[in-house]
């Protein structure tokens, strides 16, 4: 199985880029927390369910003159990288990017964010923002995950959704419960770390092995990028 080389994430991007209005495409950040999302659920799903929603959030179809062949392919090739990290509870590397410059920071406000908002490193929570949007998408779109045991959710749930604003997170008393009582990250890697340490204890839950995985190393430094 051969990862997406820099060159082809470029291109994806540029294809996701191009995918008409008003649909409106996953960027590559949030396709990566998309498919984690997909993988996660405790049966299966069918490719056919989850496809559409890459080229637009809603799922609605492309237009017939566009050629999304090349597209899906690399998020294929994506999904079944992804699929065998976390069958195997192998450690992977999100597709999460440092930003290159202020001017690319989201508007935190918008956001739901404010400046009391206990997070200790901005920069990590803009840059895998993304990445967490994608996820959560997917677990409204396909909430078996979410009907399983509440209490044992609430702990990986909360690595990932801690980079969300409180708004974001209504009657989630129990989830901002365990949000509270974590140490920010310190910093981009750490960050992400939690995002892969909250995949695999997920997958722990959702699609249990007999015998325990291979060790996980720690998480590497994450690649930058200009997005």
């Amino acid at each position: 199985m051969q990862p997406l080389s820099e060159r082809e994430l470029d291109e994806l991007q540029a294809l996701v880029d191009h995918v008409p209005a008003p649909l409106e495409a996953l960027d590559v950040s949030m396709i990566d927390g998309f498919l984690c999302g997909v993988l996660l659920q405790p049966r299966r799903v069918a490719v056919a369910r989850w496809l559409p929603h890459i080229t637009d959030a809603d799922g609605r179809p492309l237009p017939p003159e566009f050629d999304a062949a090349r597209l899906h392919a690399l998020v294929l090739r994506r999904h079944a990288e992804l699929d065998d990290a976390i069958q195997r509870r192998q450690w992977f590397d999100p597709w999460v990017f440092e930003l290159a410059d202020d001017d690319m920071l989201p508007d935190r406000e918008a956001l739901g964010f404010d400046d009391d908002d206990a997070q200790s490193d901005p920069g990590a929570i803009d840059a895998v923002y993304p990445w967490v949007a994608g996820f959560a998408t997917a677990l409204e779109l396909f909430p078996e995950l979410m009907a399983l045991d509440a209490q044992a959710l609430t702990e990986p749930l909360a690595l990932v959704y801690r980079h969300l604003a409180p708004d974001d997170l209504e009657d989630a008393d129990a989830l901002l419960a365990e949000i509270d009582s974590l140490e920010p990250p310190e910093d981009l890697a750490d960050a992400v770390e939690g995002l892969v340490r909250a995949t695999l204890l997920l997958a722990d839950i959702a699609r249990p092995v007999d015998a325990p995985g291979p060790g996980r190393p720690g998480a590497r430094r994450p690649r930058s990028s200009n997005r």
